[in-house]
């Protein structure tokens, strides 16, 4: 017997709500750290920023990487060079888009990714990268 899954835009329900479940706790870090989220999975079509925050005059963009174990490598190694490239036309739109409503007001931009292991019967565990590209 053969099974078949329907084809959706985008990761199956439980991948889904361990990205959702990834990215709440790496915006729960970030405002722990001071920092304020200021935008959450911000999108155009080229793409998606997951955390948009802000350190005093300073944006933080961040990519949040979550496993639930590490089968597969550590969530970070996820990040790679061309997600970082791409990373940085988002948010080079983003500040385009902030700028023609308006303004920005960012002296400078930093660029972290937030790796979160959720582990069955564990706390999370997230290790910041601050400045990975």
């Amino acid at each position: 017997m053969t099974t078949t899954r329907a084809v959706t835009d985008g990761p199956p329900p439980d991948r889904r709500a361990l990205g959702r479940r990834g990215e709440d706790v790496a915006a729960e870090h970030l405002a722990a750290r001071g920092l304020t989220v200021i935008e959450r999975n911000w999108r155009c079509r080229e793409g998606e920023l997951d955390l948009v925050a802000a350190e005093g005059d300073r944006l933080v963009v961040a990519e949040v990487k979550t496993r639930s174990g590490t089968g597969f490598g550590l969530p970070a190694e996820a990040v790679t060079r061309g997600k970082a490239a791409r990373i940085r036309r988002l948010a080079q739109r983003w500040l385009a888009e902030r700028h023609a409503a308006g303004g920005s007001g960012f002296a400078e931009v930093r660029f972290d990714v937030l790796a979160v292991l959720v582990t069955r019967g564990a706390a999370p565990q997230v290790e910041h990268y601050e400045g990975a590209f």
